[in-house]
């Protein structure tokens, strides 16, 4: 029988681990992209599944010994479905961008002309960015929002697409801070003839819970992360409607881009589906909105370029360029040395490089996880202001630092029996 492992057996690895986790105990997390999972949700995915190999589907495997992480993966779909209202999912991407990969092979052949949101002004990488395979594989062209007010345009992305003409439209966003119009993303596509695809990975939390418009029904295809806002797994999902597309999108997910699925980490992803049905979560994800158009007004108020002037969902971006002539780069640097951990990130028609950009994205997911209310968001706001305005004062910073830890500090994280 095989002894139980002590961690300090390799402390290489678990040393790190274990700094980590103090990082993140100590730490104000505002990247919009993370949050905390739940004790369930981290012991599933670190549970013996992770030892199956199970490639295929549901009743439909290649290997043999596969009727638990059956039962596992059909409890998944099943609450997804219910979870969105829609009728087919797919819950095996390994990721968000592995799931858009099969979404849009599931739509397009290669060279078909594909147009999504640029990744200045707000898109993802894989929605026809030139780096990305969107961009490689297909014939893509970017939209942009305007130039003035930062908006989407729905009118000038209609006149684009009549002129362009492409076989598929992606909307959805990773640094976009209001609400995104699917109906009006329809009539768009309809007009043109083509394909609709809604990337939610960073809105799915408030799309699950009514606080922002569903593409389901007006999307034929939903891509997701199970992370973000689901506060789940890092992992990807499918969704239609379409019964046909759903053949297409499970063949593309395997054998077309993956091999054995991670049966742990849907595991994980099953256990997050049934905590997101509760009223619990409703009620966290209005606290999620409340939180951050309380921080984004708190921000204007002190002077702050918010872009679109707030928020309608979890995030916002400060061009802090313009408001305090310090790079984004700079900024994250400079917060991440008082425990406020935050990204730089381009703002719309940037005059800096990406790596270096002129703005940070914001984000209320993770610390509202951790009890955070408006009046803690309002706190670090100004604990922001206050490292900005004290850049070259080290003793000034450690003082900061210091509010900002004792603050955290009074949130733990979820994870008291692991210490």
């Amino acid at each position: 029988m095989e002894r139980e492992f002590d961690w300090k057996e390799d402390t290489e690895v678990f040393s790190a681990i274990e700094k980590e986790r103090e990082r993140q105990e100590d730490s104000t997390e505002l990247i919009a992209s993370e949050n905390y999972v739940s004790l369930a949700v981290l012991k599933a995915q670190g549970s013996v599944l992770t030892n199956k190999y199970a490639e295929g589907y549901p009743g439909k495997r290649y290997y043999g010994g596969c009727g638990n992480v059956d039962t596992v993966e059909d409890i998944a779909r099943e609450r997804v479905k219910k979870l969105f209202h829609c009728r087919f999912a797919n819950v095996q991407p390994y990721s968000g961008s592995t799931a858009n990969m099969a979404a849009i092979r599931s739509l397009l052949q290669p060279g078909d002309r594909i147009m999504g949101m640029s990744v200045n002004g707000g898109g993802h990488l894989t929605h026809g960015y030139s780096l990305s395979f969107s961009g490689r594989d297909y014939d893509s062209k970017s939209y942009d929002v305007d130039k003035e007010t930062f908006l989407l345009d729905y009118d000038a992305i209609l006149q684009q697409a009549r002129t362009f003409k492409p076989k598929l439209i992606v909307c959805g966003a990773s640094a976009y801070s209001r609400a995104i119009d699917f109906k009006a993303f329809r009539r768009i596509a309809d007009d043109v003839g083509a394909y609709l695809m809604a990337d939610i990975a960073h809105i799915a939390g408030l799309v699950a819970t009514g606080e922002h418009e569903s593409p389901i029904g007006h999307a034929d295809i939903v891509t997701s992360t199970t992370h973000k806002t689901l506060r789940g797994p890092r992992g990807g999902l499918i969704m239609t409607n379409d019964e046909e597309l759903a053949k297409k999108i499970d063949k593309n997910v395997f054998p077309g881009i993956q091999g054995g699925p991670l049966e742990h980490v849907i595991a994980a992803k099953a256990v997050v589906f049934k905590e997101d049905l509760s009223s619990e979560y409703h009620d966290y994800i209005r606290q999620v909105v409340k939180n951050a158009k309380r921080m984004a007004e708190e921000f204007v108020s002190m002077g702050y370029k918010v872009l679109t002037g707030g928020t309608d969902n979890h995030l916002f971006l400060i061009d802090v360029l313009s408001s305090r002539n310090i790079t984004g780069m700079a900024c994250q640097k400079l917060l991440e040395s008082v425990n406020i951990t935050a990204n730089r990130n381009s703002i719309p028609f940037d005059t800096q490089k990406p790596y270096v950009s002129s703005g940070i994205r914001i984000g209320t997911p993770a610390m509202t996880t951790r009890g955070f209310t408006e009046k803690e968001f309002v706190a670090i706001a100004h604990f922001i202001d206050e490292a900005i305005k004290a850049k070259d004062d080290l003793k000034r910073l450690d003082e900061i630092k210091e509010e900002v830890t004792r603050l955290n500090r009074q949130f733990p994280l979820p994870y008291e029996a692991l210490k």
